[in-house]
C-alpha cells in the first residue's frame, strides 16, 4: 500500500520537487490560500516524476510498451528518413503521455543499442501526428535478438521542454529495462516488422508491461 500510494521517484524528479516545496513554504508564510495550490502543485510534481516497478513478460517473442499512455495512432509507414530507413516499411504505434502519466521510457525487447540521433524540433501538441516530424525527438535503434532492427522515438510535447536519454550506443538492454524520461506531457513511437499486432487505437498502455507486438511464425 504505502508502494502505491508513495512510489519510488526517478531521479530527474528530485530537483523539481525541491523547488516545489521551497516555493510551497515561502507561499505558506505569505498567504495559506497561495500555499495549499502550491502544496497541490507539489503534490503533482512528485507523482509526475513517479518511478513504479514494472513487471514486464520477459519473453523476447513479444514487444511491450516503451511507454504509459493512449495509442493515438497505428499506421503501416516508411521508416524515419533520419536513420536512413524511409527505404523499409514499419508498423509504427504511437502513445500520448498525458500531464498525469508515468513518463518512464522502458525497453520493448531485449537487444543493443545501434544507433541514436537527436532531432531539435517544435513543440506542438503531441496528440497531433505531425508531432512525429516536426517536434523535437530523439530517435533510438534497438537490436533486438532475432536480429530485427527496432525503433523508438521519444518525442517532446506542448509542455515537454526536455528529453532525458540514458543509454548510449552499443549499450545492451534487456526487455522492460529503463532508458529515459520526458519531462511534462509527451509521444513516444515505436517502429516495428516482422511482429503482428495485439493493440488498437484508443488503448491505454503500460509501460514495460503491455503487450503491443508478436513475432511472427
Amino acid at each position: 500500500m504505502l508502494d502505491f500510494l508513495f512510489p519510488k521517484l526517478h531521479k530527474e524528479g528530485y530537483r523539481f520537487l525541491a523547488i516545489a516545496s521551497a516555493v510551497t513554504f515561502i507561499l505558506l508564510l505569505i498567504s495559506k490560500v497561495l500555499g495549499l495550490i502550491s502544496l497541490v502543485v507539489t503534490a503533482w510534481v512528485y507523482y509526475f516524476f513517479r518511478d513504479p516497478e514494472r513487471y514486464t513478460i520477459n519473453d523476447q517473442n513479444y514487444l511491450v510498451s516503451p511507454a504509459d499512455g493512449l495509442i493515438t495512432q497505428i499506421i503501416e509507414t516508411q521508416g524515419p528518413k533520419e536513420l536512413n530507413l524511409d527505404n523499409k516499411k514499419f508498423t509504427k504505434v504511437s502513445i500520448f503521455m498525458n500531464v498525469f502519466n508515468c513518463h518512464v521510457n522502458r525497453a520493448p525487447a531485449s537487444g543493443e543499442i545501434s544507433e541514436i540521433f537527436y532531432k531539435p524540433g517544435k513543440y506542438l501538441n503531441a496528440t497531433l501526428n505531425k508531432a512525429s516530424e516536426e517536434n523535437e525527438r530523439n530517435y533510438l535503434k534497438l537490436k533486438d535478438i532475432h536480429g530485427d532492427e527496432l525503433i523508438i522515438v521519444q518525442i517532446a510535447g506542448l509542455i515537454a521542454r526536455r528529453i532525458v536519454c540514458e543509454v548510449k550506443i552499443n549499450d545492451k538492454i534487456n526487455q522492460g529495462d529503463k532508458f529515459g524520461i520526458i519531462r511534462f506531457g509527451s509521444r513516444v513511437d515505436l517502429y516495428f516488422e516482422k511482429y503482428d499486432l495485439l493493440v488498437r487505437e484508443n488503448q491505454k498502455t503500460i509501460s514495460g508491461e503491455t503487450l503491443i507486438a508478436k513475432k511472427k511464425n
